[in-house]
C-alpha cells in the first residue's frame, strides 16, 4: 500500500469513520516537517510527514496538543493519530482553517494564554522529552526552577554547541554564567503550562477570529519563559501583552529574566543553524553577567 493508503486507513481507524481521501494538497510545511490537506469531501485532516525515525517527534506533539488542549483555553488542533508507513513518519490532526486577526482576537489571546499559564504541575519539566524545533528537548522533573533552566535547558544547549564545534569564549562566557543563575532569575516561579515553542508563526486566528496555537514544545515551567518568547522575534500585538498583564501582572525583574529565557532559544538556533547566532549569543550572555 501507498504512504497515503496507509495514512487514509489510519485515519479511518482512529475516527470510527471509513476515510476514502481525493489527492493530498501540499501546505509547503517548514524547515523541519512537510504538510498536507487531506479531505474526503466531508472531513478534512492536517498531516505532517517526517522520516521514520521522527515517530517519537510526532508522538511527543500528540502529547503536547493534548495537554493544552484539555486546559480549556487556547484553541489547539486535536490530534487523531500517528504511525509510520515504510520510510514516513505521520502525524493526522485537525485541520483548521486560517481567517483575519485584529485587536479583539489578540486581547482574547492574552487572557487565554494568562489562563493556560494558570495550569499547573507538582514539578518543573514534563512526562516525555520533546524537540524545540529539530533539537532534542529534554524535560526530566525538577523540583527547583534554576536546576531545571540551567541542566535541561541552557546546558543542554551550551553541551550541544560544544559537540557542533561552538567553543571558545561562547563556552566560557556560558560556563560563567550557569555559575550565576540564582542572581539571574531571582524569583520563584511556580510551574504553568508552556507552549513552550510561541512565536509568531506558532499562533493564528480562525475564520471566526478565535486564537490558535500549534507546533508546541509542551513542559511546565516560569511562565516569563513563553511571554520571553513571544518577544524575541518581534512580538505580538500591544493588545495581546496588554490583556495578559491586566489577566495576570509579570513580577518584577521579568526584563533581566527575559533576556535569560530568549538565550535559550538562540543558541538552540545556533545550533539548528549557526551563521551569525553565536555572536548574537555572546552579546546576551555579556549583557547578563554585566547586570549580576
Amino acid at each position: 500500500m501507498s504512504l497515503w493508503d496507509d495514512i487514509a486507513r489510519a485515519i479511518g481507524d482512529a475516527s470510527g469513520t471509513p476515510f476514502a481521501p481525493g489527492s493530498p494538497g501540499s501546505l509547503g510545511g517548514g524547515c523541519i516537517n512537510s504538510a498536507f490537506r487531506l479531505g474526503d469531501g466531508v472531513h478534512d485532516w492536517f498531516v505532517k510527514t517526517n522520516s521514520a525515525d521522527r515517530l517519537d517527534m510526532f508522538e511527543a506533539e500528540a502529547a503536547g496538543l493534548d495537554a493544552l488542549a484539555d486546559s480549556g483555553t487556547l484553541r489547539v488542533p486535536r490530534p487523531l493519530c500517528t504511525g509510520i508507513s515504510g520510510n514516513t513518519a505521520f502525524i493526522v490532526m485537525q485541520h483548521i482553517a486560517f481567517g483575519r486577526n485584529g485587536a479583539q482576537g489578540w486581547r482574547v489571546a492574552g487572557r487565554q494564554l494568562a489562563a493556560m499559564h494558570r495550569h499547573s504541575a507538582d514539578a518543573f519539566g514534563w512526562s516525555r522529552d520533546n524537540t524545540i524545533g529539530a533539537t532534542p528537548q529534554p524535560n526530566a522533573w525538577h523540583d527547583d526552577w534554576i536546576d531545571f533552566w540551567r541542566e535541561q535547558r541552557l546546558g543542554f544547549q551550551l553541551d550541544l554547541a560544544a559537540r557542533n564545534g561552538h567553543g571558545g569564549r561562547l563556552q566560557s562566557l556560558g560556563e560563567h554564567l550557569l555559575s550565576r543563575f540564582a542572581v539571574l532569575v531571582d524569583h520563584a516561579p511556580r510551574p504553568a503550562l508552556l507552549h513552550g515553542d510561541l512565536w509568531g508563526g506558532n499562533l493564528s486566528f480562525d475564520t471566526a477570529g478565535t486564537p490558535v496555537i500549534y507546533d508546541p514544545a509542551t513542559y511546565y515551567g516560569d511562565r516569563e519563559a513563553e511571554l520571553a518568547m513571544t518577544e524575541l522575534f518581534g512580538g505580538f500585538s500591544a493588545d495581546f501583552y496588554a490583556a495578559y498583564r491586566e489577566a495576570w501582572p509579570l513580577d518584577g525583574g521579568y526584563r533581566v529574566r527575559r533576556e535569560l529565557y530568549n538565550l535559550y532559544h538562540v543558541l538552540n538556533h545556533l545550533n539548528l543553524f549557526g551563521g551569525g547566532y553565536a555572536g548574537q549569543a555572546e552579546r546576551m550572555m555579556q549583557t547578563l553577567l554585566a547586570s549580576c
